[in-house]
This record gives C-alpha cells, sequence and structure tokens, in this order.
C-alpha cells in the first residue's frame, strides 16, 4: 500500500512539471507577433490570390469586348503578365518576412529571456531590431500606396457596374438605352485608336452578365480589402518592433549597470580581504 501511494504521489509530482513546462512554454509565446504574422499572411495572400487571377480577367475582358485587335492592348498584356510575375515575388518575399519577424518576437519576448537567464542583448542584436522598425516602416508605406493602386480597378469596374445598373432602372426605360456607354480609353488603359473601344446598351449590359465580369469585381475587391489588412499588419509589426527595441536598449543598460555593480562589490570585497589581512599581519 505504501508503494502504490508513493507511486501516486511521483505521478502527481511529474504531471505538476509538465503542466509548469507547459505553461512557461505558453508564455514564451509572442502573441502579439503571432497575430501580426497571421494577419500579414492572410492579407497577403488575399491580395496575390485574388489580384492575381482578377488580372486575367480584365484582359479577357478587354480583348473580347473593348480592344479586338491584339496590337491595341499589347503593352496592356506586358504589364499585366508583370504585374503577375510582381506578385508572386511579394507573396515569396512576405512569407520569408513574417518568419522571419516572428523568430525575431520569440527571441526578445520577456518569457523567453526569463527562461534563459544569462540572456544578454548585445550591440548587434540592438542593430538587427532598428533595422527591423526602419524596414517594417517603409513596407508599411509601401503598402499604403498598394492600398491606394489596388482601389483604382474596384472604381473602374464599380462604375461600369452601376452603368448596367442604371440601365436596368425604370428611369432608364424612358431614354434610349444605347445612348448609355463606358469608354474604357478614357481611363488610358487601353490606347485611343482601339476598336471599338466602348460598349452601349444591350452589348454593356451582356459585358455586366458575364462571369469574367462579376468574378473580377468581386476579386478587386478582396484583394483591395487583403491588402488593407496587409497593412493594419505592418501597423502591428512596427508598434511590436518598436517596443521590443525599447527593451532591448533598457535591458543592455540594465545589464551594464549590473556589471558595474558586480564590479565595485567584487573590488569592495577584495579591500575588506586585504585590509584583514593586514590586521592580522600586525596582531
Amino acid at each position: 500500500m505504501e508503494t502504490s501511494y508513493d507511486d501516486t504521489e511521483d505521478e502527481r509530482q511529474e504531471k505538476q512539471g509538465c503542466f509548469e513546462c507547459c505553461i512557461k512554454c505558453l508564455g514564451g509565446v509572442p502573441y502579439a507577433s503571432l497575430v501580426a504574422t497571421i494577419l500579414c499572411f492572410s492579407g497577403v495572400a488575399l491580395f496575390c490570390g485574388c489580384g492575381h487571377v482578377a488580372l486575367t480577367g480584365t484582359v479577357t475582358i478587354l480583348e473580347n469586348h473593348f480592344s479586338k485587335i491584339t496590337t491595341d492592348h499589347a503593352m496592356l498584356t506586358d504589364i499585366v503578365q508583370l504585374l503577375q510575375y510582381v506578385i508572386y515575388g511579394i507573396a515569396s518575399f512576405f512569407f520569408l518576412y513574417g518568419i522571419i519577424l516572428l523568430a525575431e518576437g520569440f527571441y526578445t519576448t520577456s518569457a523567453v529571456k526569463e527562461l534563459h537567464s544569462e540572456f544578454k542583448t548585445t550591440i548587434c542584436g540592438r542593430c538587427i531590431s532598428g533595422m527591423f522598425v526602419f524596414l517594417t516602416y517603409i513596407l508599411g508605406i509601401a503598402w499604403l500606396g498598394v492600398f491606394g493602386f489596388s482601389a483604382v480597378p474596384v472604381f473602374l469596374f464599380y462604375n461600369m457596374w452601376s452603368t448596367c445598373a442604371a440601365m436596368r432602372s425604370p428611369v432608364a426605360n424612358l431614354t434610349s438605352i444605347e445612348s448609355i456607354c463606358v469608354d474604357v480609353r478614357q481611363y488610358g488603359i487601353i490606347p485611343w485608336n482601339a476598336t471599338p473601344g466602348k460598349a452601349c446598351g444591350s452589348t454593356l449590359g451582356d459585358i455586366c452578365n458575364t462571369s469574367e465580369f462579376y468574378l473580377s469585381y468581386h476579386l478587386y475587391i478582396v484583394a483591395c480589402a487583403g491588402a488593407g489588412a496587409t497593412v493594419i499588419a505592418l501597423i502591428h509589426y512596427l508598434m511590436i518592433l518598436s517596443a521590443n527595441w525599447a527593451y532591448l536598449k533598457d535591458a543592455s543598460h540594465l545589464h551594464s549597470y549590473q556589471d558595474i555593480r558586480m564590479k565595485e562589490e567584487q573590488e569592495l570585497q577584495d579591500i575588506q580581504s586585504r585590509s584583514k589581512e593586514c590586521l592580522n599581519s600586525y596582531s
């Protein structure tokens, strides 16, 4: 009976030790950086995936309805292909950058520093944290521009959609529907000599009813929302990195103070030991 009681106590202590270990591990997770990383990955994925498909659908709409001659929209096709390659690069870069910032968050979390009592900051570590702050700030400004740029196709598609909605309204039936047109050439997407360049009346209504138009319009909206989510994630990252950099700076000053204090205490102990030796020699 005593053996079983001891075994129960050992199992209880073992479970308690595992529980404390799990609590320490969970305490070492940088939840703020984790949330920012998930938001960044989600925003970049939405922007890149939806933007890539929406660009392809836009070229299809232009080729089928607004620019029948290939040479008229050749430059636009090249620009769209270039943007799609840029999207591939953005997705790859932010996948790696998000992982790096998450790792940096793990190493600068106060709970992790408590697990490693001998942890000391270095000048190189503080410089790397400052570099991440500067780089994230630049990327945040760049993504604000991307967010504004991604709103342009949403505005263009919304104008076309609202025009189609106006044709279906009771007021539009009182006038000639064929007089209602959308001229894509005025936006600078295709040159002025492109034929037909515009769509009117029933032709415009048919374009609005196509799956390419419906899909591209909503994908541009989602891509714009993804760009906005990425901006929010980068602002979140910027606040986290700034706080971590300030923590590293304070920790460096604290370690320097502790080193100086330890040296002074050691010198005081040496002086006291020498004085005791001198008193003993005189006695």
